[in-house]
């Protein structure tokens, strides 16, 4: 499985792929915002179909014929383990197996939203969903220079 996921450029020679293949970076079409950056979350194709028609909210899509590619916001896989099969890449720079874009959002956002699409993949792999929580610091309640109703209201 680690072999299907590391770019062909990785890849050591007669390892599964000609050397030249590379990697490819998805590229996010004309008049979408990125200004979170672009990472991308990929799945193999037999679950894309139910993901896709899963989610309440999808931005650009991208398949080939192994896998299908979702665009999400740089940092979207900090604190989460995502579920294998699925595979994360940072940059959106993925295996080169010549991807198209399959879908394409209305608006101006390119991306789908990272915690239905881990919940969906944590669903149809059979997994928990995992991620780690940031301790809570003191007694729990915010101090008054940062509590949403203001200093002077309790």
């Amino acid at each position: 499985m680690a072999t299907l996921l590391t770019p062909r450029s990785r890849r050591t020679p007669g390892a599964g792929g000609p050397a030249d293949a590379g990697s490819t970076r998805l590229v996010v079409p004309p008049g979408f915002r990125t200004n979170l950056g672009c990472d991308a979350v990929g799945v193999p194709a037999r679950y894309g179909f139910r993901i896709l028609s899963r989610l309440p909210a999808k931005g650009c899509v991208y398949a080939d014929t192994d896998w299908w590619w979702w665009l999400v916001p740089t940092g979207s896989d900090l604190d989460l383990i995502w579920p294998l099969p699925s595979c994360y890449a940072p940059g959106a720079e993925i295996p080169d197996r010549r991807p198209r874009l399959i879908h394409h959002p209305d608006g101006t956002s390119p991306y789908t939203p990272p915690i239905p699409l881990y919940l969906l993949c944590c669903q149809l792999t059979g997994t928990a969903p995992s991620w780690n929580l940031i301790p809570a610091q003191g007694d729990g309640v915010l101090s008054e220079h940062v509590h949403p109703s203001g200093p002077d209201r309790p």
